[in-house]
């Protein structure tokens, strides 16, 4: 067995079963889990995200960045933060396209990196090295006194969450404890969970709910109302939820998520109504969801390519092609991933967000 194993199975044994929401934390957190391993995105790690397949995302949002920072009036002092920002590939085509902004770029103070791998924040360091770069662990660590700029790309969708099970006319919740020969398994807690009954109990089978991910939502609005200008979230999810969402991969293949703990990536559908109701308790203005090829496409992204493939040789060129329509192919990534942003009150749609799409 794995250390994570190992320690889960020890845990379980002398305290009893655990929560998904707290498993999911356990095998990121502990000694030899997965934030110390530093797979992340890439061909050499467990899966592969907007920014490895195509550069002219992370230059999509920079360009947005810079239009959005136009409307504001042009600030004199920013700041860019990214949540999550992997192996440092979509920062650096994001900063590659404020250079369009000569402005831009020299109002920004530095560049946030949320991040809690050691190994990540080591090939961040040293990809993004030209860059005024800071660290934090989290979201509340960003600093309040100048307008800041964020991105999460397949962020939200790492947090933990709860799930329950309609059984018997209750809700129940999903635990994870030890089955035949002491192996981690799925079961039930023995007692009901305070949740209103579905409207359709018929229908019911799982229901996924995420604290964690709603907190974050509403630290991340106070911030862009206090200081101003955009937070920008992309992740697979949906506007409303339901089902069993919870997934695990390893080395792009998809595994049973109690196999490798500590070792895979565990994640799930983002559900992005919770997220907007958060964010809009916390008072931001909010946008979306927005499919991320709608996004995409308003945002000048068939430019773009045309104007790399013309510079590019043929090689060059079918890989550029390819990223892209994996980018807007629906049944790929266009679809499956949402946008949602972020904006203080009265300030206006930002890039590729039309008024009427608003959240209400």
């Amino acid at each position: 067995m794995s250390r994570v194993r190992d320690r889960l199975v020890d845990w379980i044994r002398r305290h009893g079963p655990i929560d998904v929401a707290r498993f999911m934390g356990l095998c990121a957190a502990l000694r030899g889990g997965y934030l110390e391993r530093g797979a992340g995105p890439g061909a050499q790690g467990d899966f592969v995200t907007a920014p490895e397949l195509s550069q002219i995302f992370g230059e999509l949002i920079g360009l947005s960045f810079v239009a959005h920072w136009k409307a504001m009036g042009s600030p004199r002092a920013v700041r860019i933060a990214e949540l999550g920002p992997g192996r440092g590939t979509l920062m650096a085509d994001l900063w590659r396209a404020l250079g369009t902004s000569a402005e831009m770029r020299a109002a920004v103070q530095s560049v946030e990196l949320v991040e809690l791998s050691p190994a990540l924040r080591e090939l961040q360091a040293e990809r993004l090295a030209a860059l005024p770069l800071r660290f934090r662990s989290a979201v509340e660590e960003l600093p309040q006194d100048l307008p800041l700029f964020v991105i999460a790309n397949e962020f939200f969708d790492a947090l933990p969450i709860h799930q329950y099970l309609w059984i018997d006319g209750a809700w129940r919740e999903r635990v994870v404890a030890l089955g035949a020969e002491g192996k981690l398994a799925f079961a039930l807690a023995p007692w009901p969970a305070p949740l209103p009954p579905p409207r359709d109990p018929s229908a019911a089978l799982v229901r996924e709910l995420s604290p964690a991910r709603e907190a974050l939502a509403a630290v991340l609005a106070e911030r862009i109302v206090q200081s101003g200008g955009l937070a920008l979230v992309i992740d697979y999810g949906e506007p409303e939820l339901s089902g069993d969402t919870l997934q695990a991969v390893y080395r792009h293949r998809r595994v049973d998520p109690l196999e490798r703990p500590g070792e895979a990536d565990l994640s799930s559908l983002v559900d992005f109504g919770a997220l907007a109701r958060s964010a809009a308790a916390a008072g931001a203005r909010v946008y979306g969801p927005l499919a991320q090829a709608t996004l995409l496409e308003r945002l000048g992204i068939r430019l773009r390519l045309a104007r790399l493939v013309g510079e590019a040789g043929a090689e060059r060129r079918q890989a550029l092609v390819r990223g892209v329509e994996r980018l807007l192919d629906p049944q790929a990534m266009g679809e499956r991933f949402q946008a949602l942003a972020l904006v203080p009150p009265g300030a206006p749609p930002p890039p590729g967000f039309a008024a009427e799409e608003r959240w209400r």
